[in-house]
């Protein structure tokens, strides 16, 4: 083999792990924009908490292993005590959810399009807002006994305060420009906020809601330990009682996906709706 031969094939021995070594960043790169890749930290989480669980670095009377969890799941699967404590709750969390955001968007466009408006209720809401939930709690017993109405105002307030706040920021920073140039097309008030300061403020909106979910769990978890006979906080309160860490448990992390859950369809609604947004656009192409 003559010099000039071995010289040319060198390159190309070089740039095969080269090439290789592209492709497996690229594929890893995939793997970690990938949807599938924000599981990957709570499984490992997981595969940490059983091993150390088996181990014995981790007593059973301190925190179960998740298969003594997933144990819990069948059992009470199978009595059919799971789901209905699952859907005593969510049925709290959307009515809760429904009266307060409508009541938080409604008020957020007033007190953003009229200075009347925000001059009247606004600083009555923030004085509200800076009330600590655990400190309602004995004037809503009063107010409403130990019914749901309880757990649902509640929640209401939990969520009222996010989507009013984030509404109400959102339509007073709508883009200037954008609605210097509307009007200079003659468009009508009404007009003008359904096709330019509306759309503007979506964003803003959308992560009001996220946050006002998130919300929503963590007042329902106070919510339903107001002598509740069903739900998932009263599931938790009981096996307190009998000392049934695997249901405390489960209850913690039923609370977590159904958190997820809602964060999701919350994006997933936010990504449908804002399609036309340039930040959004910009997000698809990377």
């Amino acid at each position: 083999m003559s010099e000039s031969q071995v010289t040319l094939e060198r390159p190309a021995l070089l740039a095969a792990p080269s090439l290789s070594r592209q492709r497996f960043i690229a594929s890893l790169r995939r793997l970690l924009i990938s949807d599938a890749a924000s599981w990957i930290v709570p499984a490992t989480l997981l595969l940490i908490w059983q091993a150390a669980s088996q181990l014995g670095l981790l007593p059973a009377n301190v925190l179960p292993a998740p298969s003594e969890v997933l144990n819990a799941v069948w059992r009470l699967s199978a009595s059919g005590e799971l789901w209905q404590n699952i859907a005593v709750s969510a049925k709290r969390a959307a009515i809760g959810f429904l009266i307060g955001g409508s009541l938080a968007f409604a008020f957020g466009l007033l007190n953003g399009v009229s200075k009347i408006g925000e001059k009247l209720t606004d600083t009555t809401f923030q004085m509200i807002r800076n009330i600590p939930n655990l400190a309602m709690v004995p004037l809503v017993i009063l107010w409403f006994g130990i019914e749901d109405s309880a757990r649902i105002f509640l929640v209401a307030l939990g969520v009222f305060f996010p989507i009013y706040i984030n509404t109400y920021h959102g339509i007073r920073t709508a883009d200037a420009q954008l609605v210097e140039m509307g009007r200079s097309y003659g468009m009508s008030s009404v007009e003008l906020f359904r096709r330019v300061i509306l759309p503007g403020a979506l964003p803003s909106i959308f992560v009001g809601l996220r946050y006002a979910l998130g919300i929503m769990w963590l007042t329902l978890i106070v919510a339903e330990t107001i002598a509740a006979n069903a739900g998932i906080g009263y599931m938790a309160m009981n096996a307190r009682e009998f000392m049934q860490l695997d249901v405390v448990v489960l209850s913690i992390l039923l609370y977590a996906l159904l958190g997820k859950l809602a964060d999701s369809i919350a994006r997933l609604l936010e990504r449908t709706t804002l399609k036309w947004h340039p930040a959004f656009q910009a997000r698809k192409e990377q």
